[in-house]
């Protein structure tokens, strides 16, 4: 049974029919934590932020881990359809366009959102995955999707970044259609400026205002 999800969502200023920035926050954040973020990145646009459902020791999260790095993916696959849904019903009802949705996630943000692409391959107009890991070990095979574009973003030193297993993840989403880039930075798991100016190019390369 699939529960609500806790929200905030910023229309644009003075526009309409703009796309909507889904801002989906890492372990220990909440609907509030990207919002400045989202922001900055993209002052013309829809803001929706959300909070996931699971708590580990008191932090949010969007789904359970076994261990650090090790996913529950049982879990993982019933949170991402519970996101979906939520989209499905959230866009409806705060009149988004579900056409123009685009994913900002950061570490477990990311994997939600990566995990909502290989189970629902239309959900979304495009996402940009901070420090994102390959969701699922044995993903369901390749399916047609909308051709969204897709950015990753990894960290060059981050202790979750596995340079081995991320071909897979690109592959994965290529041969589904998406159109995938993937970048690693002179960084670790944190956020720095680049992710930032490569995050704003990208939006301006494929959703231009």
């Amino acid at each position: 049974m699939f529960k609500p999800l806790h929200y905030r969502f910023l229309p644009a200023p003075n526009q309409a029919n703009v796309p909507t920035i889904l801002l989906l926050h890492g372990t220990g954040g909440d609907e509030n934590d990207l919002v400045p973020v989202g922001q900055q990145l993209a002052p013309n646009f829809n803001i929706l932020s959300v909070r996931g459902n699971v708590l580990e020791n008191g932090a949010p999260r969007f789904f359970r881990r076994l261990s650090m790095g090790v996913f529950d993916e049982d879990d993982l696959r019933f949170r991402a359809d519970e996101l979906a849904d939520f989209l499905e019903k959230t866009t409806v009802r705060e009149g988004i366009d579900p056409q123009k949705l685009i994913a900002l996630g950061y570490s477990n943000g990311a994997n939600i959102g990566g995990a909502l692409l290989l189970r629902h391959p239309h959900c979304l107009a495009g996402a940009v995955l901070w420090r994102a890991m390959l969701p699922l070990q044995e993903p369901a095979p390749p399916v047609g999707s909308n051709g969204a574009p897709v950015l990753l973003l990894s960290g060059s030193s981050d202790p979750y970044f596995r340079p081995d297993v991320m071909p897979r993840y690109e592959q994965w989403l290529s041969a589904s259609g998406f159109q995938v880039e993937h970048q690693v930075l002179t960084a670790s798991h944190g956020l720095i400026t680049a992710d930032f100016q490569r995050t704003t190019a990208w939006l301006q390369r494929y959703f231009p205002l």
